[in-house]
């Protein structure tokens, strides 16, 4: 492929790869205190039960109008009476190269040293928008009450500070997601991760997302 063909592809957002069940699958690492969160959204177990979307909301208080995560619902796959959906996970991809981050005035966007999680620091938000603006995912919002930009943190003020799993993670009920620490070759995130062909969402634009995903088995992957 030339240059410019991938530069194109790469502008337009298209690009997603899909990976062996090698080690090789592995994300480069950066080595953050040795804790490098992410996490595994199997679209072949999803069912589009919006359970996720109503623990997240309810754990971490999310207003109405909203919303942290959201699971999009493809069109109807297949012909009547055998059709059926994919499920794909839209919420903060948690970049080890944010865009939001190097964008933010106020250091308010940041990637926390103890888990590798992007964030928010509220104090310092002063609701510019620059980070919804460099977001290649369009995951980020301005809360309606506290006017600072809000999203996913993979609970780290919640039921992550309290030694639980993520929110959504807990109720799954299909255990369509796993969570844990990406540098920690016995994590059931690293061994799944070695088990099964994954992709991720735009990775031309080089932001490493840690948001990986098992491919839908029916249909074509062509988010």
């Amino acid at each position: 492929m030339s240059c410019s063909r991938r530069q194109f592809i790469a502008r337009m957002g298209g690009l997603i790869a899909i990976t062996s069940t090698t080690g090789q699958v592995m994300a480069q690492t950066l080595n953050i205190n040795g804790v490098r969160y992410g996490m595994i959204h199997d679209e072949s177990l999803c069912i589009g039960c919006n359970a996720c979307m109503e623990a997240c909301r309810d754990v971490n208080q999310v207003p109405a109008g909203v919303s942290r995560l959201k699971i999009i619902r493809s069109e109807p796959i297949g012909t009547f009476p055998d059709v059926k959906y994919r499920f794909f996970r839209h919420s903060c991809q948690h970049c080890d190269n944010p865009p939001c981050v190097d964008v933010c005035p106020t250091g308010a966007s940041y990637r926390d040293a103890a888990s590798g999680i992007v964030d928010v620091d509220p104090s310092l938000c002063v609701g510019c928008q620059y980070c919804i603006a460099a977001c290649p995912y369009q995951v980020r919002f301005i809360h309606p009450e506290n006017k600072t930009a809000d999203k996913c943190d993979f609970c780290r003020k919640t039921n992550l500070k309290q030694g639980k799993q993520p929110a959504c993670v807990a109720v799954c009920p299909t255990k369509a997601l796993t969570f844990g620490n990406l540098d920690d070759p016995d994590s059931d995130i690293s061994r799944l991760l070695n088990q099964r062909a994954t992709y991720r969402y735009k990775i031309a634009l080089g932001t490493r997302p840690k948001m990986y995903r098992v491919p839908f088995k029916f249909g074509e992957v062509h988010q």
